[in-house]
């Protein structure tokens, strides 16, 4: 069935080309979160083979990409398409460097979580770092959604939840920083909470990302580097017009 936001042609094919591209996109985003989820079991079980799992298996978001990248490559030379065509491709085309990256930082936190789960540390590292982990998974699972349905207002709740990821970082870095100052012997391993937290809220950013571009798609806006505030705006008079 063929989304409100995406236009339908006379050929039959470039249909089917720009519905596959798009079906390609949710696969890898799939594939990122459960790679993502699989981190995060292995973090709270203390499981690391699940975790060397992780930490070696992001060789196939790399090979979606490049695949999907090929598509977009195909599409522009074939097709040369313009206005909202033009658009979904160049959103699908940053949307999946941003899930590779997505995909290299879930690589860091498996590693991360071998180094924790060999070295025995302390559970208090884990509920900060676990909390976050969760909630950015909620966000990426959040934005895949608002791509499927190239819904912009979906993607602005993302973008609302970046200053609360934010926030969670910065208090559990204040924590395992704590950590450091109290037992020096736990250098090594609060290094490795640290790295885990980064990870996750670049995460975040990734996530972030990707609903600016359903929202450039659907709205025609280039709304990175624009306050939340802004953005907020825009959508309502886009609203208000259709």
């Amino acid at each position: 069935m063929a989304l409100r936001n995406i236009p339908t042609h006379i050929s039959q094919q470039f249909d089917k080309e720009l519905n596959d591209l798009r079906s390609n996109v949710l696969a890898m985003g799939g594939l990122v979160e459960d790679h993502l989820t699989k981190a995060l079991d292995a973090l709270s079980n203390g499981d690391s083979e699940l975790a060397e799992y992780v930490a070696t298996h992001d060789y196939k978001v790399n090979a979606l990409e490049v695949e999907i990248d090929e598509e977009c490559t195909g599409i522009l030379l074939r097709r040369q398409p313009a206005a909202g065509d033009l658009r979904l491709v160049l959103a699908v085309s940053k949307t999946i460097t941003d899930l590779e990256r997505i995909g290299d930082e879930v690589e860091k936190v498996g590693r991360m979580t071998v180094d924790l789960t060999t070295q025995e540390s302390p559970k208090a590292y884990y509920v900060g770092i676990l909390a976050m982990g969760n909630h950015v998974k909620r966000i990426l699972h959040d934005v895949l959604d608002a791509f499927a349905r190239m819904d912009s207002q979906a993607a602005f709740r993302v973008a609302q939840q970046d200053p609360e990821v934010d926030a969670e970082n910065d208090a559990i870095m204040r924590q395992l920083i704590t950590y450091m100052m109290e037992d020096p012997r736990s250098i090594s391993q609060v290094l490795s909470a640290v790295l885990a937290v980064r990870a996750f809220e670049r995460i975040g950013d990734h996530a972030n990302n990707i609903g600016e571009y359903i929202i450039y798609f659907v709205e025609g806006k280039d709304v990175r580097h624009t306050s939340l505030e802004d953005i907020e705006q825009e959508l309502n008079l886009s609203r208000n017009k259709s």
